[in-house]
């Protein structure tokens, strides 16, 4: 299977190529960005790591070698600055996923597109509308908030994460709504207490400020690397289970045309199902809100 990351000079996108060298899966990885001195140092540094183990080819290209990727995982996007909120970048970011997505499209490109730039869910909902292509084709990388919610639900129980499962769903971001009633331990349900309740919150709801406020000029790599080859994997190799995702939803939870995460089931073509969890009515009212502002933000794009 042939995937191009492009954004791959970047940390998400580098981190995404090396966890996908680390598979044992043969993976064609082929890394483009706009800066050759680095995907120059990162592929001769990958390659030095194939010799330790793993199942994978790597290379830097252009943007023609994209065009018969099975996968693109798309990462570029303008430097991470101090903020409170990724909808910041949304039209700088939009500048570059734009030009990209155009030249896929011009050039014929018919594979799955994986987008990692953020604000992905109002990205996501603008680039079907701009280019038309089918919703199986179309994923957005949501599973960190799954994930820090995941980390949040272990410190507030003190057991390790690896116990904890939990979704979700929504915007993928301020809005995102977490379904306390999907909440497992060792696969059982479990009661959390108030207070429990509000540290996996607070700790789900807040990690991106607190990031950020940092100042360090990084994102989320090593998480977001090691979950963006997961994806892929599970495009790769389909197990049936479900795997968070942003997705172009049509009537799941009451929206349609608009890009929100839910946990999905993933395959050779992309999408093969989303699996709608049930929610109670606050979340419902939640997870609408935040596809009305995503909406919104996708409508303002159009002129880019």
């Amino acid at each position: 299977m042939k995937v191009a990351v492009i954004g791959g000079a970047g940390g998400i996108g580098s981190s995404v190529a090396f966890s996908l060298l680390r598979t044992d899966h043969h993976y064609e990885i082929v890394v483009i960005d706009n800066r050759d001195n680095m995907i120059v140092s990162h592929v001769m540094d990958l390659q030095d790591a194939l010799s330790l183990g793993g199942a994978t080819s790597v290379v830097g290209g252009e943007m023609s070698d994209a065009l018969d990727a099975d996968i693109v995982v798309l990462s570029a996007a303008v430097p991470l600055t101090l903020n409170t909120s990724r909808d910041i970048y949304l039209h700088d970011n939009a500048v570059i996923v734009g030009g990209i997505v155009d030249q896929l499209a011009a050039g014929g490109f018919a594979g799955i597109l994986l987008l990692m730039t953020n604000p992905v869910d109002p990205l996501l909902t603008w680039v079907a509308r701009r280019t038309g292509w089918s919703r199986e084709r179309l994923l957005g990388y949501t599973l960190n908030d799954t994930q820090r919610f995941r980390t949040g639900l272990a410190q507030a129980l003190d057991v390790a994460p690896q116990r904890v499962s939990c979704w979700v769903v929504g915007e993928h971001g301020a809005g995102a709504v977490q379904v306390f009633s999907t909440v497992t331990l060792d696969g059982k349900p479990v009661e959390l207490t108030p207070d429990q309740r509000a540290h996996a919150l607070d700790y789900a709801h807040n990690w991106y400020v607190r990031h950020v406020a940092l100042d360090s000029g990084r994102t989320s790599t090593w998480s977001s690397g090691i979950g963006g080859a997961l994806m892929v994997d599970a495009i790769a190799r389909p197990t049936g289970e479900p795997f968070p995702a942003s997705v172009i939803l049509e009537g799941e939870y009451g929206v349609t045309g608009v890009s929100s995460s839910s946990p999905v089931v993933l395959g050779a073509h992309g999408l093969e199902k989303v699996v709608e969890i049930p929610l109670t009515s606050d979340e419902s009212a939640q997870f609408i809100e935040g596809a009305a502002k995503i909406d919104e933000l996708s409508r303002g794009l159009e002129g880019v």
